[in-house]
């Protein structure tokens, strides 16, 4: 294939423009610009690129002055994973928390308050919302992130987000297509497999996206997940069948398709990077997001240099890839106009309201008033959350009991004497246990066997999925690990 210069420029520009990399450090790296004035559309924010939120304002200031209709994505679910808060824990609790409440006004309002919060930093993409069905209580990645395991709930609360968000002037994206909820698998090691038949996904998993679809979902996020009855040979992420025959055809959408990460080891490990990229946009996907583990320069030249090569060599059509970046352009002036005729109020205490509403609790007991012990059992986090988050009620304790005083247990460092470590740091304390899946954890579980026990006074906290069955003196499920759920355990205990 013989191109002029003009078309060679056309080309590596629609590449570029099809991508949508992070980057290290709290200021975009001299390598972003030249790429923006070379046609990059779009870059992504992490958790290491936010210092504080002025910080962040500036930093897209700084881009827009170059491209105003910049998109700025971010993975901002709020609860579990954040990355506006990724140093505190959220303001907004999550999914599950929401959904627990059971109030789509609550949930709109929730997403509107966090969208005008991004909008204000910059952002005008967000990853978000999690519309999967969390059929399998098991989920090492979901959990939490879900509005819950019931079709209906999560298809009415996946609705009321995305017109709460793009309300604010922010692009949702609805995730993870065709439904990453019943699986044991996560997608950031290894391909998960959703063995259920057509009918069932029909049924169950397709629903949320569809009433996102009808809410007007700007975006919408792939899965690399293999679904047999749909493609029995590629993963969602990499299926003409999934993402163009089903998403595009039956379902009718025509907004922007954006991969998940596709560094994943689910894509990367099994089909290569480069490769991998080119099969996204070759089978419909319009936007690849990449950037939460590789976020240097020369994966970006890569990338575009191996869908100018598919191109060249005949392996990726030039119009598909042409199309794939009018679709990212068409996004991009959609949020600058909407970005300049939105006018939200602002709802500051929308958040904590959220999350005292959602709170679950079990059992009956006075006000604490006295200094407790807090035992946090904390299981390692899916890579979605992170490392870096701070979870719990210890803070919120500390500062509502003075001489409150606490500890971590893991699996790795203490294992089966989780429990009985607990009790010798507690002394004659109180204690007060948080847990995270009890019912994911038998180390966990025999923790809180082996307190209760000794000390059936003992009161339990759950900031995860409360699968397993209330038990402590008093049991109280948060549905999430945000900051403002803490908040809210902690005030409950207190308050009685």
């Amino acid at each position: 294939m013989t191109m002029s210069a003009t078309g060679n420029e056309s080309l590596s520009r629609d590449a570029l423009a099809v991508l949508q990399p992070g980057f290290a450090g709290t200021t975009a790296p001299d390598w972003v610009h030249r790429r923006i004035d070379e046609g990059l559309a779009a870059v992504a924010l992490f958790g290491r690129n936010v210092a504080t939120a002025g910080q962040v304002a500036e930093l897209t200031a700084r881009l827009r002055a170059q491209k105003d209709d910049l998109l700025v994505a971010i993975d901002e679910e709020s609860g579990d994973v954040t990355r506006l808060d990724v140093r505190t824990g959220s303001a907004f609790p999550g999914n599950h928390a929401l959904g627990a409440v059971d109030d789509t006004d609550l949930t709109r309002r929730v997403a509107r308050e966090l969208g005008r919060r991004l909008a204000e930093c910059g952002v005008n993409l967000n990853w978000a919302p999690s519309a999967d069905v969390n059929a399998d209580p098991g989920n090492p990645v979901i959990g939490v992130r879900a509005f819950g395991a019931d079709t209906d709930l999560v298809a009415r609360h996946t609705a009321a987000y995305v017109r709460g968000m793009q309300s604010s002037g922010v692009a949702a994206c609805t995730k993870h297509f065709p439904g990453h909820g019943d699986t044991n698998v996560d997608s950031h090691h290894a391909i998960p497999r959703i063995d259920v038949d057509a009918e069932t996904l029909y049924k169950r998993e397709l629903v949320p996206f569809r009433a996102a679809i009808e809410a007007g979902t700007r975006a919408v996020m792939s899965a690399h997940i293999l679904v047999p009855a749909l493609d029995p040979e590629r993963p969602g992420t990499l299926s003409h069948r999934i993402l163009v025959e089903l998403l595009r055809g039956e379902l009718g959408y025509d907004g922007l398709i954006v991969t998940d990460g596709i560094e994943m080891q689910a894509i990367s490990r099994a089909y290569g990077l480069e490769r991998g990229v080119v099969l996204a946009i070759e089978a419909g996907a319009d936007a690849i997001c990449v950037g939460g583990g590789l976020h240097d320069e020369a994966t970006v030249l890569n990338m575009r240099d191996a869908l100018v090569a598919a191109v060249r060599g005949g392996d990726l059509s030039e119009e598909r890839l042409a199309d794939a970046a009018r679709r990212v352009r068409e996004l991009a002036h959609w949020t600058a106009r909407v970005r300049a005729e939105a006018d939200v109020a602002a709802d500051e205490e929308v958040g904590l309201v959220a999350a005292r509403r959602a709170l679950a609790v079990t059992g009956e007991a006075a006000g604490v008033d006295a200094p407790v012990y807090v035992a946090t059992f904390n299981p390692a986090p899916n890579i979605a959350v992170g490392h870096e988050t701070p979870w719990g009620v210890d803070a919120e304790l500390e500062r509502l009991l003075p001489g409150t005083t606490t500890g971590t247990f893991t699996d790795a460092e203490a294992g089966p004497d989780a429990g009985a470590a607990a009790l010798k740091a507690a002394g004659e304390h109180r204690i007060v246990a948080v847990v995270r899946d009890e019912h994911r954890h038998p180390w966990m579980r025999s923790a809180l066997d082996t307190l209760l026990a000794a000390r059936p006074d003992t009161i339990v906290v759950e900031m995860g999925v409360p699968q397993s069955p209330a038990r402590g003196a008093v049991h109280i499920a948060t549905h999430g690990a945000a900051r403002v759920c803490g908040v809210a355990a902690a005030e409950r205990i207190v308050a009685g």
